[in-house]
C-alpha cells in the first residue's frame, strides 16, 4: 500500500523523513536498547531529547530569553481554562471571535470572570477576520485573546489586533511554525501540535515570564498552574514523552528545510496553486474573503451537498484522503500543512479539474 495524500485537519500529515527515522529508532534509540516509548522521562537520554527540542524551537522562532517554553498535555482545549485561571487577575478578558475554537475558549473563560466579546465574524459564518485596528479594548481586561488561524473556516489574522497595550494571547494550533513570527508581540502563544508539528497529545505553550506567578485564581490545581511546569522544566509529571520526541524531529526537519522563512515560501507556493484554481473554477469556490485566506486550511464547496459528497468519495478512491469539510461549513477542506508536499496539492488540483469536467 503506497502512502496517500492526507489532507486531514488534525491529527495530520507528518514529514515522511521523520516517520522513517522514528521507525528506525523504534526498538533501539541511539544504543539505549529501548524505544523512546519505554524510556524514563527522568533518564539522561530523554533529558537530552526534551532539551534539544526546546532549543531547536527557540532557534526556529527566535524565542527571547524572558519566555518559557512548556511542553504540556490536554490540548488547546485545556488552555481555554488554564489561561484565565492564571491570567485573570481582574476577572476580565477580551475575546475576538473568529471561529468555533475562539467561541469555545470564550465560553470556558466565562467560568472564571467577565468575558467581553469585542469583535466577531459570526455574522457571515466566520468567513473573514474583523477589522481589529481600533477595538473597544476593556480598561480592566487582563488580556486579549485570539485564535490566529481558524482551522475550520480557513481564515488567518494577517495583522495582529491592536490590543492597546494589553497582553495578547493567541492559539496558533493550525499555523504553528508555518511562517516567521515575532514572539515579543504575544504574552502567550500556544498550540496543539497535532496539526503542523507532531502527533496528538502535546500542547506547546510559549509564555512571557512575568505572566508566570503564584498569584492564580483560588482553587487552581497545581497541574493547571504555569509556574508548576515552568519551575519543573515541563517534567513536573510524566510528560507526553514520545510526542515530544517526534516534535523534536520535526523541528530539526524544519531547520533542514531552511527555517520558517523558507517554510512560509513553500506554503505560499502550495496555497497559490489551490487558490488560483478555485478563483477560476466554474464548479468549485472558496468560502473565505481573499484578504483573510489561510495558508494552512482551504475550505471550498460546489454549492451542491450531493456533489460535495460525491467529490469526497471519489477523491478518497484516488488516494486523496480526509477532504470532507467540517460539519459547520460543509463542502470540502484541504489542510495543507508544512509536511504536505507540493505534489500533493497539484495532485488535488488535477483531480478537481477532472471532476469539474465530468460533473458540469
Amino acid at each position: 500500500m503506497s502512502r496517500v495524500y492526507n489532507f486531514s485537519a488534525g491529527p495530520a500529515v507528518l514529514p515522511e523523513e521523520v516517520l522513517r527515522e522514528a521507525a528506525d529508532e523504534m526498538l533501539d534509540y541511539h544504543g539505549t536498547g529501548m524505544s523512546v516509548m519505554e524510556m524514563s522521562h527522568r533518564s539522561k537520554a530523554f533529558e537530552e531529547i526534551i532539551t534539544t527540542a526546546e532549543q531547536d524551537l527557540r532557534d526556529l522562532m527566535n524565542i527571547p530569553d524572558n519566555y518559557k517554553v512548556l511542553f504540556l498535555q490536554g490540548g488547546a482545549s485545556l488552555q481555554f481554562a488554564m489561561i484565565p485561571m492564571n491570567l485573570m487577575k481582574n476577572r476580565s478578558a477580551d475575546y475576538i471571535i473568529t471561529g468555533q475554537w475562539a467561541k469555545k475558549a470564550a465560553k470556558e473563560a466565562e467560568k472564571y470572570g467577565k468575558v467581553n466579546r469585542i469583535a466577531s465574524s459570526e455574522d457571515r459564518t466566520f468567513s473573514y477576520i474583523p477589522d481589529c485596528s481600533d477595538l473597544p479594548i476593556s480598561e480592566d481586561a487582563d488580556y486579549v485573546y485570539i485564535c490566529e488561524n481558524n482551522t475550520i473556516y480557513g481564515t488567518k489574522f494577517k495583522e495582529l489586533p491592536n490590543t492597546k497595550g494589553k497582553t495578547l494571547v493567541a492559539d496558533v494550533s493550525s499555523c504553528f511554525l508555518s511562517e516567521p513570527v515575532d514572539v515579543t508581540k504575544y504574552g502567550i502563544i500556544y498550540g496543539g501540535v497535532q496539526k503542523n508539528i507532531g502527533p496528538a497529545g502535546v500542547v506547546i505553550v510559549i509564555i512571557r515570564e512575568d505572566l508566570i506567578t503564584e498569584d492564580v485564581l483560588p482553587g487552581t490545581p497545581a497541574m493547571l498552574t504555569y509556574k508548576t511546569h515552568a519551575d519543573a522544566k515541563s517534567l513536573y509529571n510524566t510528560p507526553p514523552a514520545y510526542g515530544i520526541y517526534i516534535c523534536g524531529k520535526v523541528f530539526k526537519w524544519i531547520k533542514a528545510q531552511g527555517g520558517l522563512a523558507a517554510m512560509k515560501e513553500k506554503n505560499e507556493k502550495k496555497a497559490k496553486v489551490l487558490y488560483d484554481f478555485l478563483d477560476q473554477s466554474r464548479l468549485f469556490k472558496g468560502t473565505v474573503e481573499k484578504k483573510d485566506r489561510s495558508l494552512m486550511n482551504v475550505p471550498f464547496v460546489t454549492g451542491d451537498a450531493e456533489l460535495d459528497a460525491k467529490f469526497v468519495k471519489e477523491a478518497k478512491a484516488a488516494g486523496l484522503e480526509n477532504l470532507k469539510g467540517h460539519r459547520t461549513v460543509g463542502g470540502m477542506r484541504a489542510s495543507i500543512y508544512n509536511a504536505m508536499p507540493y505534489e500533493g496539492v497539484t495532485a488535488l488540483v488535477d483531480f478537481m479539474k477532472k471532476f469539474e469536467e465530468e460533473n458540469l
